[in-house]
């Protein structure tokens, strides 16, 4: 089975920045898109960032500037640098990759369980 993990979530004030990591793990044949996407309380998912296995990359609107994606093929691991970070910033971060597996060798996306974000003086 596939898992991603999120890590690098937690508190910082306006202005502040943040890095988050994503390790995809399992039986990974390989890897092609992956993401980021957030869910601020009471809104619905929305997308933040995606970067190809091209390393092609397409963000937000309200992103795009401060935040910036990159991926380690290596360590089968997507990261956000998020930089000047914003109280409407807030919210839980999950990241997403589209995997094949070493048995099925199809792309399946695959979600992490989310890392909580929040940006308070």
């Amino acid at each position: 089975q596939v898992q991603l993990v999120e890590s690098g979530g937690g508190l910082v004030q306006p202005g502040g920045s943040l890095r988050l990591s994503c390790a995809a793990s399992g039986s990974i044949f390989s890897i092609d898109a992956m993401g980021w996407y957030r869910q601020a309380p009471g809104k619905e998912r929305e997308l933040v960032a995606t970067i190809t296995s091209s390393d092609s990359t397409n963000y937000a609107d309200s992103v795009k500037g401060r935040f910036t994606v990159s991926r380690d093929n290596a360590k089968n691991t997507v990261y956000l640098q998020m930089d000047s970070l914003k109280p409407e910033d807030a919210a839980v971060y999950y990241c997403n990759a589209a995997i094949a597996t070493r048995t099925r060798r199809i792309y399946v996306t695959y979600w992490g369980k989310g890392t909580l974000v929040t940006v308070s003086s």
